[in-house]
């Protein structure tokens, strides 16, 4: 056996089929063997590779031990010469496999090979090649020197921005994507570090094998796509503390003295650094747009009581005291943007109307609250309305604009991505279906053929075939190319985007799949177009209309809280039910419990509930796939009618007691 390939799976089933794929492909030919390890997926990869590709050898784990357990399971039972450890988010090139093969015959002093890698944009991923990350070089890296000086052996050595990335090159670590290894070596320094759970064990192995005296190289004539990120979003507070958390392991594991000890006080200051940057970055994204509104009706109620006064009512001698600004008009722009909140208008994507909605119940809102204030705190109604104009005049007005610019009333459109597929004229119109199906909004400007058939040239949607494409994509300013992976070479592929160049996005389409696959930037996660389920909850404004419900039902019931203890036989259950729901650590219907907590990992959060779907349904013992369907339902239908009816069923049912 020459070459065993593990890829490690972990709920990423379409990218992991196209990396299947794609490794199928590379490997023609060659004496190897393909072995996936499932960490416990319920998003159905099992089933497919089992489906799809019988030849692989498969390790479906019950847990999730993280990623160095899960490669080292595929890596004891591997019997090739080579061990190539693969992520399930890329796409190898059909001579990728052989390329390495043969450099590393040639170079017996090689104990790891990494390769050059793009991201789904076509854009070059500097961690191809990397530096060991010493303490000055984390510093350099974290403090953004390296992006600052890019070609800087000193301040980018992180990525070694000093070398050539178009020639082969000794380096120090390889990206954990793509690591191509030694079995003989790997006898001799050990598998991965298991006290990683997942980032920082390609470092923690690859410097291992240059201190047992072997080299590693960087070849960039072997390309692979890399997509990046879907384990472990990059911009969440999880990432930075798992992946610093691994950089402390590392420092504590091959530094000593004072050197480790800096490297983890530095270390420790670039997570608190990191997760306030974070926080401060996703509050910032969240309270930005209210805050401008806030700050325009602020504003606006300012001019209005200026020009009320000064103008209209300078005959009366009227004006208004410092009570008015301080207390009355905070209080109407509270109510006004927590009515837009309720009624959806700042959710994605969003609509005039919602805000509309929102401004005039807040309105009505008000104006009953007016009845209640203290005979000081009641000032001219008439402003009141003047300043719910305003507002609408505000949001209108950006309307206008926007309806000029766009030609629509959705205040978040953007002109719909014009896109193109390429492949032969059946896998075409295939895609095109496939398109339709999963509800995806494209302009759809035609096909590009990659064959010279003269009957295909019939069809209306033909533009050129592929020696014409990167003329195309200029001639109709394209958005989006569209690949058909059974009918063009991921190396034609790769090449199409380096050449066509990074102001088109580009997605992939596996042969005989279901899944349209890409990604947009080397800093975002892959993402896909997919025949797939789209789950209500995991809506904001679904979310947010659960969690309303839930307040108002038990604030409800704590009205007539003290009938329902007379009536009630479980009377400190329903009472502490009612706090847990008020605190947000319980909601009245939540999933149903499975013997297999994981299970229910793959759809939204939610508190634990007190009942769930499965109390609609008559009394019988159900099993985990029963229950995890009716999950998914809940979870893909929900609306407060769902939750209503749940409790009024479960409150006319009859019970045993």
């Amino acid at each position: 056996m020459k070459l065993s390939i593990i890829i490690l799976n972990y709920n990423v089933k379409y990218f992991l089929e196209q990396a299947l794929l794609s490794v199928r492909k590379a490997a023609a030919g060659i004496a190897a063997e393909i072995i996936v390890v499932d960490n416990n997926s319920v998003d159905g990869s099992v089933a497919m590779v089992r489906q799809k590709f019988p030849e692989a050898i498969l390790i479906a784990n019950q847990n999730n031990p993280g990623f160095a357990a899960g490669n080292n399971q595929g890596m004891r039972i591997a019997r090739g010469q080579y061990i190539l450890l693969l992520n399930p988010d890329t796409v190898v090139e059909e001579d990728t496999l052989k390329k390495c093969i043969n450099f590393m015959d040639a170079h017996p002093d090689a104990g790891a090979l990494g390769v050059r890698m793009y991201d789904g944009k076509g854009n070059f991923l500097p961690e191809s090649k990397r530096g060991l990350p010493t303490p000055a070089v984390a510093f350099y890296k974290m403090a953004g020197l390296g992006s600052l000086f890019p070609h800087s052996k000193r301040f980018n050595y992180y990525y070694l921005g000093h070398l050539n990335p178009n020639q082969v090159q000794q380096i120090e670590v390889l990206s954990g994507a793509f690591m191509f290894m030694s079995k003989a070596m790997l006898d001799k320094v050990g598998l991965l570090d298991e006290a990683f759970f997942m980032y920082g064990e390609d470092i923690d192995l690859s410097y291992r094998i240059t201190q047992a005296g072997y080299k590693n190289y960087y070849l960039p004539t072997a390309r692979i796509i890399h997509y990046k990120g879907e384990s472990t979003k990059r911009g969440s507070l999880n990432y930075v503390r798992v992946f610093y958390n691994a950089m402390i392991i590392f420092a504590r594991k091959h530094f000593s003295g004072d050197q480790a000890r800096l490297f983890v006080l530095g270390i420790q200051a670039a997570i608190y650094f990191k997760a306030a940057l974070t926080i401060a970055q996703n509050m910032m994204r969240q309270v930005w747009l209210p805050l401008l509104d806030a700050a325009m009706l602020y504003a606006g109620m300012y001019g209005l009581k200026t020009l009320w006064q000064n103008n209209l009512k300078a005959a009366e001698n009227l004006t208004y005291p410092p009570e008015y600004m301080l207390v009355n008009v905070p209080l109407y722009v509270g109510i006004w943007l927590l009515s837009v909140f309720l009624s959806g208008g700042y959710d994605q994507p969003m609509r005039v109307a919602r805000v509309i909605r929102g401004l005039l119940f807040g309105t009505l809102l008000i104006s009953a609250v007016y009845g209640f204030l203290p005979e000081m705190f009641r000032f001219s109604r008439g402003m009141i309305l003047a300043g719910a104009v305003w507002a609408i005049f505000t949001t209108t007005f950006c309307l206008i604009i926007h309806f000029v610019q766009y030609k629509s009333l959705a205040i978040d459109h953007t002109p719909k991505t014009r896109a193109v597929i390429v492949g032969s004229l059946a896998e075409c119109k295939r895609v095109n279906a496939l398109l339709h199906q999963s509800g995806v909004q494209l302009d759809l400007i035609g096909y590009v053929q990659t064959t010279n058939d003269n009957t295909t040239q019939t069809d209306p949607l033909f533009l050129g075939n592929t020696q014409q494409l990167k003329e195309i994509a200029a001639i109709y300013k394209l958005n989006e190319l569209i690949f058909c992976g059974r009918d063009l070479p991921s190396q034609q592929i790769i090449q199409f985007m380096i050449d066509i160049g990074q102001t088109t996005d580009y997605k992939i389409v596996p042969q005989e799949s279901l899944s349209i696959i890409g990604s947009n930037s080397k800093n975002t996660a892959g993402d896909l177009y997919a025949i797939d389920i789209n789950l209500h909850l995991n809506q904001t404004r679904h979310r947010r209309n659960k969690r309303l419900f839930d307040v108002t039902f038990a604030v409800l019931l704590l009205c007539i809280c003290p009938v329902l203890l007379l009536l009630s036989k479980h009377r400190a259950t329903l009472l502490h039910n009612l706090i847990q729901v008020l605190l947000g650590k319980k909601t009245w219907v939540g999933y149903a419990p499975i013997t297999d907590a994981n299970t229910n990992n793959s759809l939204p959060k939610l508190p634990l509930g007190i009942l769930s779907p499965a109390d609609a349904l008559p009394q019988g013992n159900y099993n985990n796939a029963t229950l995890y369907r009716l999950n998914l339902l809940y979870a893909k239908d929900y609306s407060i009618g769902t939750d209503l009816g749940i409790l009024w069923n479960k409150a006319t049912k009859p019970t045993k007691d």
